[in-house]
């Protein structure tokens, strides 16, 4: 990877136009998570970035890139949760309607939230449909721009704008942990760490019950899993896409998996160790820490990708 790679580029010119739009989000430390494993772990807090999560990159800098023409017509996704509120988000903020494509048994509050922002919402049921069949129809019908999760390189640049920030603000790292669902996180955060310090490994990580993209990785063929059961409801994309599936082959260095009870003991730990609500998606990271699915040394970067989890689901992990 080298630093005038078009696609680094990009996450840079990114990074410019979020500027003043986008939270800054906080780097955290924990000097007892540092004894327990031997290494030195940086939290970049995207739970705490606009609307809860790091998909306001990608769905802002993606949006920005639009037209007048394509802006009136407005935009469509599909998104179980994160992505639908960051894209109606945006679309508030540049005045545009958006539609997102979302399943029936997407949590409440990611509902709420997306409806809050002055989105329209159309349900599925994802055992019987396709939720990328009836945005592209929707899309065909209305002449709407799509905007997808995250197999988008405008998605996957403005993603990549958090490791971008957490590496220039703590300097070079050994490695960096970030969670899989359709890798638009992960193949950005891999742009741009590469792209900043060449050395530096870049490992996803998914559920055990999710791990399509690891399956993929490891084969070099793309896997796919439907309605994946576990609890981290941000990764449940059935598989990776034409534009993340060869970033990660090319640019990742590893993929790991984590077990159900791992992701709930990482819920906890930020909870009560440092006071963070994050989701089950966003603590993969710190699960692959724990459980030593990933052995640490060196200086660790861990992206916690959001914090939109609905109160049932964090008392019943708390409890």
């Amino acid at each position: 990877m080298t630093r005038d790679n078009p696609l680094f580029d990009r996450i840079q010119d990114a990074a410019r136009v979020l500027e003043g739009h986008a939270h800054r989000t906080p780097v955290f430390t924990s000097r007892t998570l540092n004894e327990t494993i031997g290494a030195e772990v940086f939290f970049k807090c995207e739970n705490l970035q606009r609307m809860g999560a790091f998909k306001f990159r990608g769905a802002f800098y993606a949006v920005s890139r639009l037209n007048d023409e394509e802006r009136r017509k407005g935009v469509v996704t599909f998104s179980s949760g994160n992505h639908a509120q960051a894209v109606a988000l945006v679309g508030r903020s540049f005045g545009i309607p958006v539609t997102v494509v979302m399943p029936d048994d997407a949590p409440s509050t990611k509902k709420a939230a997306t409806l809050g922002y002055g989105a329209t919402i159309v349900g599925y049921d994802p055992s019987k449909d396709s939720r990328e069949r009836i945005a592209r129809e929707l899309q065909e019908k209305t002449g709407m721009t799509l905007v997808p999760p995250f197999d988008h390189p405008d998605v996957i640049a403005g993603q990549g704008t958090a490791a971008l920030e957490l590496i220039e603000e703590i300097g070079p790292l050994d490695a960096v942990l970030a969670p899989c669902g359709g890798g638009g996180l992960l193949s950005g955060t891999a742009l741009a760490a590469t792209g900043l310090c060449p050395s530096c490994r870049v490992i996803g990580v998914e559920p055990e019950g999710a791990d399509d993209a690891t399956r993929s990785f490891r084969t070099g063929t793309l896997h796919t899993v439907q309605h994946p059961k576990t609890m981290a409801d941000g990764v449940r994309t059935p598989s990776l896409g034409k534009h993340t599936f060869p970033l990660i082959l090319r640019h990742v260095s590893d993929m790991v998996t984590v077990s159900e009870e791992a992701i709930a003991d990482a819920v906890r730990w930020l909870f009560y160790r440092m006071k963070l609500v994050v989701e089950p998606s966003g603590a993969l990271g710190l699960a692959a820490l724990l459980s030593r699915s990933f052995v640490a040394s060196g200086r660790i970067g861990i992206i916690l990708s959001g914090g939109n989890i609905d109160g049932p689901t964090m008392t019943a992990i708390l409890s």
